[in-house]
Formats: structure tokens, C-alpha cells, sequence
């Protein structure tokens, strides 16, 4: 019975290092990258570009950036608050490149998101969104 519980916890250890290690390999990979969707309609041979996603040198997106036939259709950039791979800010454009919505966030101690603050490009506080969570 002792060897099950010994073996239980040193795979339980195993499993959970394999698990931050994928998702440092995820993050680690995606450093200094930008990923540029391409689209071709049915009947033509011109690609044009869809969507583009930019990452940091730490990993984290910076820039996501949606085109429509004319150009931008909309762009959101991502920050963050020092090292933390938490999105702190979000700020959404629109296709003249003017922000629609600035998007604040906090986070519960175990990573999990808190709260959503929706402000108009003005400043001014539009909605707020809270986060329940509830583990069965």
C-alpha cells in the first residue's frame, strides 16, 4: 500500500513538472513571434491577409490585429504589469485605428481572473464583469 502512495505522488510530481515545463516549451517558442494568417477566396490565387498575432520576447501576446478586404478591420493590444503573464489592460481599435474600449482586469491570488472593467474611450466606466468560480 505504502509503494501505491510513494508511486501516486512521485507520478503526481512528474505529471505536474511535464505540465509547467509544456507550458514554459509553449510560451518559450512563441517568443519574438509573429503568426500571419493568410486567406484565398474560392476562384482566386491572391492571398490576402486575415489575421496577425504578435508575441513579446517573454511569450506573451502583444498585438492581435483582424483585416477585412480594405485593410484593418480591428486591433486589440495586450499589457502587462512587469513580468506577469496576467494581461493587465486590453485596448481595442477599430479600423480607422481610433480605440472603442479599454478593458482593465484583476486576478484572484490563484491566477484565475477576477474582475473586467469595460471603459469608453473617454475614460469613463462602462461595465463591470466579476468571476465566479466553482469547483465540484
Amino acid at each position: 500500500m505504502k509503494k501505491h502512495i510513494v508511486f501516486l505522488l512521485l507520478l503526481g510530481l512528474v505529471a505536474g513538472t511535464a505540465m509547467a515545463q509544456g507550458d514554459n516549451g509553449k510560451r518559450e517558442r512563441k517568443k519574438n513571434l509573429t503568426v500571419k494568417e493568410w486567406n484565398v477566396k474560392a476562384g482566386s490565387s491572391i492571398p490576402y491577409l486575415d489575421n496577425m498575432v504578435t508575441y513579446d520576447e517573454h511569450g506573451r501576446k502583444i498585438e492581435e490585429i483582424e483585416y477585412a478586404s480594405y485593410g484593418q478591420k480591428h486591433r486589440t493590444v495586450y499589457e502587462y504589469e512587469g513580468a506577469s503573464n496576467k494581461c493587465s489592460r486590453q485596448i481595442e481599435y477599430d479600423d480607422k485605428n481610433h480605440v472603442t474600449r479599454i478593458k482593465k482586469f484583476e486576478y484572484n491570488a490563484d491566477g484565475t481572473k477576477k474582475a473586467q472593467y469595460n471603459y469608453k474611450p473617454n475614460g469613463k466606466l462602462e461595465s463591470t464583469k466579476t468571476f465566479e468560480y466553482s469547483y465540484k
